[in-house]
């Protein structure tokens, strides 16, 4: 293709993605006809009436585990309907999903429609990243790196858990979101607590990385094991729990391991008593994407009374969960756990 040819900067940033809203599709009908059917219909079936079970448990607290390019894909609104209306009580996410989807878009930043065929490196020549079909402006990118360093700027010098650092962004949105429509903002507002354990593998990461080559001698650090103490003692102090997974990899792990965490300090916390996992990975690598959600009650990490593996890609199936469930209405009844309230 020749240079004349090439499609601009402005022609491949044209569409929009457009976000998922559970709220005006009712699909019960659906999602029930798919139980009495075959397969990962079935499975979702099952899963969504797990979900189900979890609200209706007023002793269950429920983690969302989050993986993948979800927020990029339209499923951000998603996840804000499930903390905005108390169905979830603590998010466990990688860093992409909550500072380079979620947190960029409160900026007033976009992800847009475009095509795996497309020439990347024309792409990087004019400054755009390639998520598979989806396309982002990396010098919007770049502002979102710049604002993360100016949150750590203005920061005590300390050392910081992620959910602390991320409570930050969800006030600083707070004061400057041009889209409210954010994860992030939406869990500040509620008290629910958000955990990245791996938070530099993200714009965070090049955030802070900025924010400690301008502040040498004092500067914000990010405390990844008091991330695994905060989210134990929210385990401890939970009656009973149920994981929503969406993806693997490791924020499952790190919500999973919370149970033998626990244990080893000497508290009497029971396995995970509702698991349901949405993921592509297969479990014959042997990898922790893909391991069932019986292999992981073998570690003493979930129980197998309510668990349900949905072998299916996210976009097609998490909104069908989501949105069974909220149309079933046990939320209205459900108070706001406000966990973040718990944690020092």
């Amino acid at each position: 293709m020749s240079p004349s040819t090439m499609p601009t900067k402005k022609d491949l940033l044209s569409k929009t993605v457009n976000h998922i809203d559970i709220k005006k599709y009712d699909v019960r009908g659906l999602v029930d006809a798919m139980s009495e059917t075959a397969f990962q219909g079935r499975n979702l079936g099952r899963a969504s009436q797990i979900y189900e079970k979890m609200l209706n448990d007023r002793d269950c607290n429920v983690i969302l585990c989050l993986a993948g390019s979800l927020f990029s894909a339209g499923l951000k609104n998603v996840v804000v309907d499930l903390v905005n209306n108390n169905m979830v009580d603590m998010i466990v996410s990688t860093g992409a999903i909550i500072v380079d989807q979620d947190f960029f878009e409160g900026l007033g930043f976009k992800h847009y429609i475009g095509s795996p065929a497309l020439d990347d490196n024309n792409l990087r020549e004019i400054a755009i990243d390639r998520i598979y079909d989806t396309l982002i402006d990396e010098d919007q990118l770049r502002i979102c790196d710049e604002t993360i360093c100016k949150v750590a700027d203005e920061l005590p010098s300390r050392p910081f858990s992620s959910r602390e650092f991320i409570r930050e962004m969800g006030a600083y949105l707070d004061r400057n979101a041009k889209n409210q429509d954010s994860v992030v903002l939406t869990a500040y507002k509620k008290n629910v607590p958000i955990f990245v354990p791996a938070f530099s593998d993200c714009s965070a990461g090049f955030g802070l990385v900025m924010h400690q080559t301008r502040k040498p001698e004092s500067h914000v650090t990010i405390d990844s094991i008091r991330d695994f103490r905060e989210l134990t003692e929210l385990k401890v102090s939970s009656k009973e729990t149920g994981l929503i997974m969406i993806g693997g990899g490791v924020p499952k792990n790190f919500a999973q391991d919370t149970v033998v965490a626990a244990e080893l300090l000497g508290h009497e916390s029971p396995m995970h008593k509702y698991a349901v996992q949405i993921t592509v990975a297969d479990e014959r690598d042997g990898a922790l994407s893909g391991s069932t959600l019986r292999e992981a009650s073998s570690w003493g990490k979930v129980s197998t009374s309510y668990e349900q593996m949905v072998y299916s890609e996210a976009t097609i199936a998490f909104p069908l969960l989501a949105g069974y469930v909220y149309w079933n209405g046990s939320w209205k009844s459900r108070k706001a756990r406000e966990l973040a309230r718990l944690l020092k």
